[in-house]
């Protein structure tokens, strides 16, 4: 197969066609499978949704027109228009704050989508991720069904609720996110009497992804029953003994980097991947150039994980600011108080620091996630993956990722020697279950 770039598929629906149909030869040669969701066959990669307003319209868009599935992180997307923050910018002390900044969230997520569904130009599919435990989840779960989304993914929380919320929608996708066999076998069992299925599940392993981790405590991150070798089998012989064999296809997430782990993940029952920091240092990624390089220069003792102020471990790059709270945190803690929400909106359901709960992290989240995104070097937090990045510190285009993933191919200007010093996904599961005794 002739090895040639499409330029700017996202340019003009003509050439955005062509380098779809590129990319699914290109699987294709490698023997990677399609796969089924929402009534369309699909490439087997997910990009996963990144909050606050990393991954907006123009990445999801672009993923999604490139006939893969593009994902909208829900939460406050705002940040993304300068008409809604002016809208919102003095609504501190204000008894109706609370509202306007929930109003002007849900207006920019409208946006969004309907900007991601331009791009995308009727090819792939555009989802949304709304994290169980912000305050307002099941607003955004209705309104983006009511703006024509084609797929609700959810994390961060069991969402035992999810059919109920879109029982007027049978034809969106509902794709929850969870980290082992038994959060599989509970909710399926549970949605089954609700009479609906997950039409896909996210297995995010909580040693490897970036961000809010499916895990109740940090001790937790290492345990075995995560690992890709052990979640999908399982999975897989639980779907089989419910009669439900091929009828929900599995995604593995966290610490994919190139078309082997593909390969090997579709052997052991993976439909498809998702992946969140690669598409992040991508020239679509929604976020400042600074937020990419951010993430693309760091190095393995660069990552560090905490508790968040939603009470989950979370895993980010060691910056200037997150180095300092972690300095501070036990300070903090013992100082633990109930107050307002700094940001007036309330952003999560239970925060450590709203709340006052000195267990969980002391820090307003939506805040330093807005400084991160606004490419605030000193001030943001970094939410990043634990593995390697395909282009080591290259800002490359999502169609370049997509080549990578799907075929192998690397762009011109890139070694692979450029991502050594990482581990590999296969090399650190071996790693893991080698220390634990398997």
């Amino acid at each position: 197969m002739e090895k040639t770039l499409t330029d700017d598929p996202g340019a003009n629906p003509c050439i955005g066609a062509v380098a779809a149909a590129e990319l699914q030869a290109i699987a294709a040669a490698s023997g990677l499978r399609p796969w089924q969701l929402g009534g369309r066959t699909l490439l087997p990669i997910v990009q996963g949704g990144m909050g606050v307003g990393v991954s907006a319209g123009g990445l999801a868009g672009t993923v999604a027109g490139l006939g893969a599935v593009g994902t909208i992180s829900s939460v406050d997307l705002r940040r993304h228009h300068p008409d809604l923050m002016a809208r919102t910018a003095n609504v501190a002390r204000q008894p109706d704050a609370k509202a306007r900044v929930d109003a002007a969230n849900l207006e920019a997520l409208g946006r969004e989508i309907a900007r991601a569904r331009k791009l995308a130009a009727g090819r792939g599919l555009v989802a949304i991720n709304v994290m169980k435990a912000v305050m307002e989840y099941e607003h955004y779960v209705r309104h983006s069904l009511a703006c024509g989304i084609d797929a609700v993914v959810v994390g961060a929380g069991l969402p035992l609720d999810l059919p109920e919320l879109a029982r007027d929608h049978p034809k969106t996708a509902l794709i929850p996110i969870l980290s082992d066999a038994r959060g599989v076998q509970l909710l399926v069992r549970k949605w089954e009497k609700k009479g609906r299925l997950p039409d896909a599940i996210v297995i995010e392993h909580p040693r490897l992804a970036g961000g809010h981790l499916g895990a109740s405590k940090i001790a937790d991150l290492q345990d075995r029953r995560f690992d890709f070798d052990v979640v999908l089998p399982e999975a897989t012989a639980f779907l089989r003994s419910a009669g439900l064999e091929g009828r929900i296809p599995l995604i593995p997430a966290g610490g994919i980097s190139c078309l082997q782990d593909i390969q090997r993940l579709q052997a052991i029952g993976a439909s498809a991947v998702q992946l969140g920091t690669a598409f992040a240092v991508t020239r679509e990624c929604d976020a400042h150039p600074e937020f990419k390089r951010i993430l693309a220069g760091a190095k393995p003792q660069d990552i560090v994980e905490f508790t968040s102020v939603a009470g989950l471990p979370a895993r980010a790059v060691r910056t200037p600011w997150l180095d300092r709270y972690l300095r501070q945190e036990e300070k903090l803690k013992g100082k633990a108080h109930e107050q307002r929400c700094n940001q007036w909106f309330d952003c999560l359901a239970h925060c450590g620091l709203r709340d006052g709960n000195a267990g969980w992290g002391q820090f307003c989240i939506d805040k330093y996630l807005g400084h991160a995104l606004a490419g605030q070097v000193n001030q943001g937090l970094f939410f990043r993956g634990a593995g390697r990045v395909p282009f080591g510190t290259q800002i490359r285009s999502v169609q370049e990722l997509m080549r990578w993933l799907l075929g192998g191919i690397l762009p011109p200007g890139v070694e692979e020697n450029e991502i050594d010093g990482w581990p590999a996904l296969e090399y650190t599961e071996a790693l893991v279950a080698a220390e634990q005794g398997e």
